[in-house]
């Protein structure tokens, strides 16, 4: 079955996660330790759960449970996405480019939870 890097859903939310930390670099100072962070560490743990879930597979509702924590962190990643555009950190330009990839990384996610059978 390969690597989880594999995974279309593994590429493009890693290259999201690549892309907040590039545009948060220009995020103000104070906000180094709340949203900065609170995004980098939301987008990033997709990936992470992604990586999870595939070596989870084995066991299904291991799999299911790793696949929705990934859901749930891109859930977050819009969030924080949504305070990054009102506080006037990101052109709205950017956001919704950013917003397109996420919900498209949760329609792969869905589609994982919905046919693990794929998976594992």
């Amino acid at each position: 079955m390969g690597s989880f890097k594999d995974l279309i859903v593994y590429k493009y939310a890693f290259e999201l996660a690549m892309e907040i930390f590039e545009e948060s670099k220009n995020f103000p100072k104070l906000e180094q330790y709340s949203l900065t962070d609170q995004i980098r560490r939301s987008s990033r743990s997709v990936c992470a759960n992604i990586g999870e879930c595939y070596r989870k597979r084995i066991y299904r509702a291991h799999f299911l449970s790793k696949v929705s924590d990934a859901d749930m962190e891109n859930s977050e990643t819009q969030v924080w996405l949504e305070f990054a555009l009102a506080c006037g950190y990101i052109p709205k330009t950017k956001y919704d480019l950013f917003l397109k990839q996420s919900e498209e990384i949760g329609r792969l996610l869905g589609d994982m939870m919905n046919n693990p059978g794929k998976y594992c």
